[in-house]
């Protein structure tokens, strides 16, 4: 199935929802430290339910560290600033979905790192300055299920 990665990932809620959308899609849940938060917060328990223990969550010190798990595979870095539409991917089992902060998303340099196979945005009405973390990675997570005809891993 599908990789999410996030890179200093810093709401606790946005983490336990990704945590019970990787339960419920058979998806691999990577998360690059620092973490803004300690895995064990009562909200981020709450947000992720009693799906912690069907997940599959791995905690990576850093980024070069993630890349040696995860690599080789396509990645696909969704940003505000993506120069393709998340419907254009033509996704495949093992992917990497790639996500920033909260508060600032990826930065230039991890967008745009070599590992990266294109940046890729979800539409949004001009006025907006972005989406939420946990509703993006949903948003993603099912249109590469969907392509895959929502086969189970």
């Amino acid at each position: 199935m599908f990789r999410i990665l996030f890179y200093h990932p810093e709401i606790p809620p946005n983490t336990g929802n990704a945590i019970r959308l990787a339960a419920n899609t058979g998806c691999e849940l990577h998360l690059v430290e620092p973490l803004g938060f300690s895995l064990e917060a009562k909200h981020l328990r709450r947000a992720g339910l009693d799906y912690h223990d069907l997940a599959t969550v791995r905690v990576h010190p850093d980024l070069a560290a993630a890349w040696r798990e995860l690599l080789p595979a396509n990645v696909y870095a969704f940003s505000t600033g993506g120069t393709t539409t998340y419907t254009e991917i033509r996704y495949q089992p093992g992917d990497v979905l790639f996500f920033g902060p909260e508060s600032v998303g990826l930065p230039d340099a991890v967008q745009h790192a070599a590992e990266v196979t294109d940046r890729v945005r979800l539409p949004m009405v001009p006025s907006s300055r972005s989406l939420n973390l946990a509703n993006t990675t949903s948003i993603a997570v099912y249109e590469a299920w969907r392509q895959q005809g929502f086969s189970m891993p």
